[in-house]
């Protein structure tokens, strides 16, 4: 293929602004906001099944206490209508039933009572580990939120930078023919983003390969509108008063 110096020499520019693309498209893909999201994210998952956990445990002990209560409240019950049923007999047999039962319920209220008192600590203790881990999910999801704005404002800067990095690709991809436009990015494809290299004092600045012997004799005989490639990587060797033939 033909291909004047000076349009050659613009394949240097488009490689230049494709490598500075791929840096920024690496740093958009590699920022540490991303890993710290991730690592968050498992976190919040975390203290979600711990919630779940907990509340589990604080449901439970509500419905022990609602349960204590109900059985206090029906032995409450009980020796009030005993009371009641001792101060309007006068048998003394069923006086002395009812004192005995009054007893018992006296004794068993005692002991849901007790019951009572330690369910509602357990309760207490509940609430307060479920307020303990709400506390923390919040404040997690301000710095998920807070980082994730700090993600969205780099990723608005490099988004940006690309964009006129692809406005000024444009402008010399314009400069250069259709043809030689189309070898570029073949050569782009095939060698994995090294697509155009100087060659500065015989040496290709894509592989850092020096060319010798044959390869070195065959570009120097080339005509200068000759587009050559380097032997080693493949890449469109770009010749200037710089490589040294």
């Amino acid at each position: 293929m033909k291909a004047s110096p000076a349009e050659q020499k613009e394949l240097l520019r488009l490689q230049a602004l494709d490598n500075k693309a791929q840096q920024l498209e690496h740093q958009a893909k590699s920022l540490e906001q991303h890993s710290e999201l991730m690592a968050l994210s498992g976190r919040a998952d975390v203290m979600g099944g711990t919630h779940t956990t907990r509340m589990g445990d604080l449901e439970d002990a509500r419905t022990e206490l609602r349960r204590i209560e109900s059985d206090v409240d029906v032995v409450e019950k009980r020796i009030a209508r005993d009371e009641d049923r001792v101060q309007h007999t006068s048998s003394v047999k069923d006086v002395q039933a009812l004192s005995t039962e009054l007893a018992a319920l006296k004794k068993r209220l005692f002991d849901l009572e007790e019951i009572e008192i330690a369910v509602m600590e357990r309760v207490e203790a509940a609430e307060a580990a479920v307020a303990e881990v709400r506390s923390d999910r919040e404040t997690l999801q301000l710095t998920i939120r807070e980082t994730e704005q700090q993600r969205d404002t780099r990723l608005g800067e490099l988004t940006r930078s690309l964009g006129e990095l692809h406005r000024d690709r444009d402008a010399v991809a314009a400069a250069v023919s259709p043809e030689l436009g189309a070898l570029y990015e073949k050569r782009k494809i095939a060698n994995r983003g090294n697509a155009a290299a100087l060659l500065r004092a015989r040496t290709c600045s894509g592989c850092t390969m020096t060319l010798t012997g044959r390869d070195l004799e065959s570009v120097r005989q080339a005509p200068e509108d000759d587009v050559v490639f380097c032997p080693d990587c493949g890449a469109i060797l770009v010749r200037t008063e710089e490589s040294g033939i």
